[in-house]
């Protein structure tokens, strides 16, 4: 039966005696109320066990492989041959620019390449032909090393005009539009028709079969991490869990906010996950020993502390608690102090309890009256 229960009884019982003394029939003290009773699974006792540490960051999902296709030179997009979620393969030509621009650039360097060519053929021959003069005593030996000036300097210009040709085919084949990686496409940035500048952004290129969550956790978890772990990540949207791997750690802790950040590599080769979705990472770590853990439902919270009721001595008492870890899977908290190993704890919390009042453990096949209050959260206590 209730805590009310038992409280109506002692009432009823007061009534008795105070009836029973107008009338001349009490002869002793009443008998105080009932002891609250409860059953066997409402109680319990500390429990030594191997309690793992679970470390959580979240974040949203990224394609590390993403790719930016850009306007090499200025020029009219005429045609744009892929469309947002559209497949691409690397080397596969994506559109087209207008580059009549960039095309007479290339002729110009090439006839001033021609030229330069011309003018080196002169001056070898030119140089050559005093060579033979001098050898003769025909021209001076000032008249020849003029000669060879003139020489160096129509070859220097003809390796200037060699690489500013190729500098401006590069360019011409560089302006292609060619896609760089395979993937899908994130993004149109232009549409057909616009006039381009050069390094304007045109397409977001990205790969999702592999992605990767970016994190943060707090310099005094980063310690107990290493790179190769193996992660289990949530992700919006999905009720199965995945796995990942811790693969890189930051080598400094972010100015400010004093957390280091962490990535976990998520292979996703189906591509049932996008990025962008925001995502759950948990590393789980071993306990190398055993700890005193309780149900996290006996812990009850008052003004800021936790506390647990415990049947001593046939009497409820209220204990102020320390805890440690917490394991949310199997619904234990560690122990650190305040209560002994052998102490019966309340494995619930319970409304309407007070410090000293009488208290049991109903016994198998006991009485009926057993004042197991409702379990509820959080706890009223007196």
């Amino acid at each position: 039966m209730s805590a009310a229960v038992a409280l109506a009884l002692a009432a009823g019982g007061a009534a008795i005696w105070m009836k029973g003394a107008g009338n001349g029939r009490a002869a002793g003290a009443p008998a105080g109320p009932p002891p609250l009773e409860f059953a066997a699974r409402e109680v319990t006792k500390p429990l030594r066990s191997a309690l793992p540490e679970r470390i959580e960051f979240s974040g949203p999902l990224v394609a590390p492989q993403t790719a930016i296709v850009r306007a090499k030179a200025a020029g009219t997009l005429l045609t744009l041959d892929v469309a947002e979620g559209s497949r691409v393969k690397a080397g596969q030509v994506l559109g087209r620019l207008d580059l009549s621009e960039l095309a007479s650039r290339v002729a110009e360097r090439d006839a001033q390449l021609a030229a330069a060519k011309a003018t080196l053929v002169q001056a070898q021959r030119t140089h050559e032909s005093n060579e033979r003069l001098a050898q003769q005593k025909f021209i001076s030996p000032i008249a020849l090393e003029n000669s060879r000036a003139a020489l160096d300097t129509a070859r220097g210009a003809y390796d200037a005009a060699a690489a500013a040709r190729d500098t401006v085919r590069t360019t011409m084949h560089e302006a292609a539009l060619i896609a760089p990686i395979s993937g899908i496409v994130a993004k149109r940035h232009a549409v057909p028709g616009e006039k381009l500048a050069a390094e304007q952004q045109l397409l977001t290129v990205v790969d999702i079969r592999e992605l990767e969550l970016a994190g943060s956790v707090g310099t005094h978890e980063v310690g107990k991490l290493v790179p190769g772990m193996t992660a289990e990540v949530r992700v919006e949207g999905l009720a199965e869990a995945f796995t990942g791997r811790l693969a890189r750690i930051a080598p400094a802790a972010e100015a400010g906010t004093r957390s280091i950040g962490v990535t976990i590599t998520l292979a996703n080769p189906g591509e049932r996950l996008r990025a962008g979705q925001y995502a759950v990472a948990a590393v789980t770590l071993k306990d190398a020993g055993e700890r005193l853990t309780l149900p996290a439902d006996a812990i009850a919270r008052l003004g800021g502390q936790d506390l647990v009721w415990l049947i001593e001595n046939g009497v409820l008492a209220r204990r102020a608690v320390k805890l440690g870890r917490r394991d949310e899977a199997r619904g234990r908290v560690e122990l650190l102090g305040g209560v002994p190993d052998d102490a019966t704890v309340l494995a619930a919390r319970f409304d309407n309890l007070r410090e000293g009042a009488k208290a049991r453990v109903a016994s198998a096949g006991g009485s009926a009256a057993v004042a197991s209050a409702a379990a509820s959260a959080p706890a009223r206590v007196e």
